[in-house]
């Protein structure tokens, strides 16, 4: 979990922190059972705050044919976190939907010598209240998200997914 030394954390803020933390674990754990994808890739939680949540994966069985971390992992491991940084807030809430990704955008900057992780945000002028308005009105919404994956030295991105999840409520 994720804290700011500006704004230390009052009881309920601790609270809701741990809770977010269980419900993110709770995901991952969904998520590698019921994506076999994310189980093959060993896919972990990372961190979870409330703006952001992060995933890891280890190289061994991410590697392409050079040793390195193999492209279609990062944009899986990009994806999943998008994914799950839009479905936890919905769970959270209690509300079903079913969540998956329109469009998206991928760069790969530099090569992964090593095990990685994907950090998962909003992107700017994105915000839940605006998403969440609409999913209440329409019964569906949209929402853009931004995800990196740091490179070895962490002093920039390997790479990086602009991605446009959309949410429909369960009949």
């Amino acid at each position: 979990m994720t804290v700011n030394p500006k704004h230390p954390a009052s009881p309920t803020d601790a609270a809701s922190s741990a809770a977010r933390l269980i419900a993110a674990e709770a995901l991952v754990r969904f998520m590698r059972e019921k994506i076999p994808l994310a189980r093959s890739m060993d896919v972990q939680l990372s961190a979870c705050g409330s703006g952001a949540l992060s995933l890891c994966a280890p190289l061994a069985p991410n590697a392409n044919d050079k040793g390195c971390a193999f492209g279609g992992s990062l944009v899986s491991l990009m994806t999943l976190n998008g994914w799950a940084l839009v479905e936890l807030p919905l769970r959270e809430r209690g509300i079903a939907c079913d969540v998956f990704v329109g469009t998206s955008t991928v760069r790969y900057l530099a090569p992964l010598w090593q095990d990685f992780r994907s950090e998962a945000q909003l992107a700017d002028g994105s915000d839940w209240a605006d998403f969440f308005t609409a999913l209440n009105a329409r019964g569906k919404a949209a929402i853009e998200v931004a995800c990196s994956v740091p490179n070895d030295e962490g002093t920039g991105p390997a790479a990086t997914l602009q991605a446009r999840f959309v949410a429909k409520r369960r009949s």
